[in-house]
C-alpha cells in the first residue's frame, strides 16, 4: 500500500519517521510511502514503486541524458538501500521517497541495529560491500536516524534534482 503526503505551506515539521529534532520541511515536499513488510520480490517492487514516483513527478520519461542519469541514480540508490536492509537488518519495513524542487530523499526503515557504512578502503575487485560506497558517491548526503522508543532505524539519502 502506498500513500502520498504533502506538508502544508510553511509547515515546520519532521521527516516522516518523526525521529530527531524538528527541521524545516520544504512546503513543496511530497512523499510517497510503500510498506514492504509482507512483500515478496522486495527489491524489484521498491524499484517499480520509485520508477512510478519518478514518472508521476516528471523525472521520467527523461528528456535529456542528464535527466535519465539522475533517474537511474535514484533507482540504484533505492536498490542499494533496500538490499542492505534485506542483507543486514532483518528486511525493510518501509520505503519513503520525498521530492522537493531541489532534491529527492530516499528513506528505508528497517528493524536492524547495525550501522551502515561504506567499506573502507574500498576495493573495486572485492565482492560485496559496495552498496553504501555507491550511495555515498551518488548522493548529496546520507545518514541514519535511530528510533528512540523502538528497535530499528531509518537510512536516508538525498540526491540532487535534475536541472
Amino acid at each position: 500500500m502506498s500513500t502520498t503526503r504533502q506538508h502544508p505551506p510553511g509547515d515546520l515539521g519532521r521527516e516522516p519517521d518523526e525521529a530527531g529534532p524538528a527541521s524545516p520541511v520544504p512546503a513543496e515536499r511530497q512523499w510517497r510511502t510503500l510498506s514492504l513488510g509482507q512483500v515478496s520480490g522486495i527489491v524489484p517492487t521498491a524499484r517499480d514503486f520509485a520508477r512510478q514516483a519518478l514518472h508521476d513527478w516528471g523525472w521520467l520519461p527523461a528528456s535529456t541524458a542528464d535527466r535519465r542519469a539522475a533517474a537511474e541514480d535514484v533507482l540504484l540508490v533505492v536498490s542499494e538501500l533496500v538490499t542492505n536492509a534485506c542483507l543486514h537488518a532483518e528486511g525493510p519495513e518501509e520505503l519513503r521517497i520525498g521530492r522537493s524542487p531541489k532534491a529527492l530523499r530516499v528513506e528505508v526503515v528497517d528493524r536492524g541495529a547495525g550501522q551502515p557504512a561504506p567499506r573502507t578502503p574500498h576495493r573495486a575487485g572485492r565482492p560485496g560491500g559496495h552498496g553504501m560506497f555507491i550511495v555515498q558517491r551518488l548522493c548529496l548526503d546520507w545518514g541514519v536516524l535511530r528510533t528512540a522508543d523502538a528497535p530499528g532505524k531509518t537510512v536516508w539519502a538525498e540526491l540532487a534534482a535534475p536541472a
